[in-house]
């Protein structure tokens, strides 16, 4: 079996200006395409995107702008010789979308699990990483580890998850330092130690 790092986007991989649909406007966060690259060349995990995109369903971005974002990802990260294996997005929100249409966004585990399905990865072995409460829950629906970087809405989803006692694997401070705990981790190191 496999084994993945599941990835929020916006705010965990690029910059976050909301809603982003405009490639030019594609800025990677500091230390992610070094970090993507060691996590992908020297520990072989697959890396999966799993993303709310609702601003498709708010007609502020169209199925195509995310498209091009995630192929604009992917071209930025090829000058560190690694690449996102693929995309997962759920363009629905509740406000605009039917019930049906909101299964896949997060925190529903559905991303996870259908890429789980599709690349046979084990769960268990596989971390999810992003900056929002509904990744740390999609994470915990979908029974693989959850890390919470401070990057993009991480500061604030700290104090969230604290006032709801719900606790993310781990608190990094970037990517760089996520992948450092996930390195720890399947080496078996103490945390901290």
């Amino acid at each position: 079996m496999n084994k993945a790092i599941f990835l929020d986007r916006d705010g965990t991989i690029n910059e976050d200006p909301g809603y982003l649909g405009d490639p030019e406007q594609v800025i990677l966060l500091p230390t992610v395409g070094e970090a993507l690259s060691i996590l992908k060349n020297k520990y072989n995990f697959l890396l999966i995107v799993v993303s709310n995109q609702s601003g498709v369903a708010r007609g502020l971005i169209t199925e195509d702008d995310v498209k091009k974002v995630n192929s604009k990802l992917n071209e930025l990260l090829s000058k560190y010789n690694v690449r996102i294996d693929e995309f997962y997005y759920c363009t629905a929100h509740p406000e605009f979308s039917s019930a049906d249409e909101c299964v896949c966004r997060k925190p529903s585990p559905k991303m996870i699990l259908d890429a789980s399905e599709k690349f046979n990865i084990d769960l268990s072995k596989s971390y999810l990483i992003g900056d929002n409460i509904s990744d740390i829950e999609s994470a915990a629906n979908a029974a693989c580890k959850s890390i919470l970087v401070k990057s993009g809405y991480g500061v604030e989803t700290i104090n969230m998850l604290q006032k709801q006692n719900k606790f993310p694997s781990f608190v990094a401070e970037n990517l760089m330092d996520a992948v450092n705990f996930v390195i720890k981790d399947i080496s078996g190191e103490k945390i901290g130690a």
